[in-house]
């Protein structure tokens, strides 16, 4: 199916020239929709943004939400792979929490299917926040404030698991990109991107093929794909330990490109530190890897393309930041 679908990409890009096909249509940042079990709510905003920036949550208080998911990092630590429990190493890139809203699946290999289940996950793991739940919420239930936000948060007494992650997935849900220069161009500023954005804008939906699997609003497809990203040190099998299936072995979910010149190091295991090697990368096609997707070959931009094709995704930063604290 896939060399069906990048055959028909390719005579339609054919056909086109390197433009941008005549066929596209803008589709602007969404609203978020809140599930119906955890509806939006002051009160569990407010809740849900304490609990994020508190170490309380971590079993030796010295780690909190915010230490892999920094504002002033665009919502990522900074680290090619994130350090858990006791500054251990963990074998994965922190991905970046800024549009979680709209993912189908969380985490890299979408192991959890909303962000009320992913919230859940890294405060038991021995290896990232090492918290026993009955201890965290004896902690909690001792912060004199934490009792009263709580009630009023889910308009009933007690702490659980489910409320604190309802909260902190409240408050992740408000982690949106803003409008960029690439919305206004399209909403009619012809002066929104540069002259070389514009050429990467069509490079980016013609010849470099990136919008094979970076598509819609939030630029992924929202699956799973092998592309040939050079191995860690170990051996990880991506969305195959999830699914069992052979030709998910080393695939990783497509990342949304929104604010991207802001989240480096990049790929799940942060192996390029800017987008001119990520560039580089996709250009010689990959690593040889004999899962590797069909979309990824190479493509053979010149070096005027490499840096139009980086203006355009630089055009992908929003124009202002969100202030959370």
């Amino acid at each position: 199916m896939q060399k069906i679908l990048l055959t028909i990409f390719l005579i339609i890009n054919s056909i086109h020239g390197v433009g941008v096909a005549e066929g596209f249509i803008f589709e602007p940042i969404p609203a978020v929709k809140y599930p119906p079990d955890n509806p939006w709510s002051k009160e569990k905003h407010v809740l849900g943004k304490k609990l994020f920036f508190d170490p309380v949550l971590s079993g030796d208080n010295s780690i909190s939400w915010s230490t892999c998911h920094k504002p002033e990092l665009g919502w990522t630590d900074g680290l090619p792979r994130s350090k858990g429990f006791k500054q251990k190493e963990l074998t994965r890139n922190a991905p970046t929490i800024i549009n979680s809203a709209f993912n189908k699946s969380q985490f890299w290999d979408g192991r959890k299917p909303s962000l009320e289940e992913q919230a859940k996950a890294p405060i038991q793991s021995p290896v990232e926040m090492n918290q026993d739940i009955e201890e965290l919420i004896a902690e909690l239930n001792a912060i004199k404030e934490y009792p009263v936000l709580f009630s009023k948060a889910f308009g009933e007494k007690g702490i659980n698991l489910d409320k604190i992650a309802m909260a902190i997935a409240t408050f992740e849900r408000s982690i949106i990109s803003r409008t960029s220069p690439y919305d206004r161009y399209w909403k009619g500023d012809q002066n929104a991107l540069s002259v070389s954005a514009k050429k990467g804008m069509k490079l980016f939906f013609g010849k470099a093929k990136c919008s094979i699997c970076h598509t819609g609003p939030l630029f992924t497809d929202q699956q799973f794909h092998n592309i040939g990203t050079p191995r860690s040190e170990t051996l990880d099998s991506g969305r195959n330990a999830v699914t069992g299936e052979a030709f998910h072995i080393g695939a990783f979910k497509t990342p949304g490109l929104r604010d991207l010149s802001a989240t480096g190091p990049y790929m799940h295991n942060g192996t390029f530190n800017t987008l001119e090697e990520v560039i580089e990368f996709y250009d010689m096609g990959g690593e040889e890897d004999e899962n590797k997707s069909p979309f990824i070959s190479r493509i053979g931009l010149n070096v005027i393309e490499k840096k139009s094709l980086i203006d355009f995704l630089k055009s992908l930063i929003s124009d202002e930041a969100q202030e959370y604290k």
